[in-house]
């Protein structure tokens, strides 16, 4: 699954990038440093790229925070719940999911990032290793996101998931072990983003984007194991690890 990914690109940087996205940035993002480790277990507040959903009347880039939270829960504890367990949605059953299925068909986004971590399984030992794209600094995850309003303070809440597709071939011997193995984020072509977050695409249409992406435009090579034991903004958190060989993951 992917609960790990990097973001080392300030907030300018992504606008020109996603030039496609109008809408105003947010202070925070503003503001924003380069994360190289952003971490999904606490929930942070990361920038998204959204179509106009007719909820805050503003699509283009804003954030939310990793988490989905559906728009029909209720109380706090049951959003809280959903906060811990929806962080990634697999692409097999998004369309099935109470969880998933509204916001599958009418709530799209795409999250910037320019790399990701997995954790690769050998000799009873974790090797975390960065997963990146050979010719694009930043890419986008396919995500879902919604508008959850908080009864016990009246204020309204965007969350996000991203969606998750079995792997391709180089994530797949990166991806072996834990719970979920072999699978990989959704990532969505350059061309294709701005149709992504259209909301006039039908379920068909959605579907076809479910896919892995191609193994041959993506590399990867291990980092050190205290990755996560760094604070987000230190770099050599994405530097190759010495003590590691790089696996032949490639196809040949």
């Amino acid at each position: 699954m992917c609960f790990y990914f990097s973001n080392s690109r300030r907030a300018l940087e992504l606008a020109n990038r996603y030039e496609f996205a109008s809408g105003l940035i947010e202070p925070f993002f503003e503001v924003q440093e380069a994360q190289y480790k952003i971490t999904a277990f606490t929930h942070p507040a990361c920038p998204v790229i959204t179509a106009n959903d007719g909820d805050n009347g503003n699509g283009g880039i804003g954030t939310a925070k990793w988490g989905l939270i559906p728009a029909w829960k209720k109380t706090v504890e049951d959003a809280e719940k959903s906060r811990k367990t929806c962080l990634n949605a697999r692409a097999e059953t998004v369309f099935e999911l109470p969880s998933f299925r509204s916001s599958v068909l009418s709530k799209r986004c795409l999250i910037p990032a320019t790399g990701y971590f997995e954790f690769h399984h050998r000799d009873k030992k974790a090797i975390p290793y960065y997963i990146f794209l050979k010719d694009e600094e930043i890419f986008s995850f396919g995500g879902l996101y919604e508008q959850w309003r908080n009864p016990a303070t009246n204020e309204t809440e965007r969350t996000f998931a991203i969606l998750t597709v079995p792997a391709n071939r180089l994530c797949a011997g990166i991806h072996n072990g834990g719970k979920n193995p072999f699978r990989m984020p959704l990532i969505i072509r350059r061309d294709d983003e701005s149709r992504w977050i259209d909301g006039s695409l039908k379920k068909p249409e959605i579907a076809r984007f479910l896919q892995p992406f191609d193994t041959n435009r993506m590399d990867a090579y291990p980092v050190s194991g205290d990755f996560l034991k760094r604070s987000p903004g230190d770099a050599s958190i994405i530097e190759p690890a010495e003590h590691h060989p790089v696996l032949h993951l490639h196809p040949r």
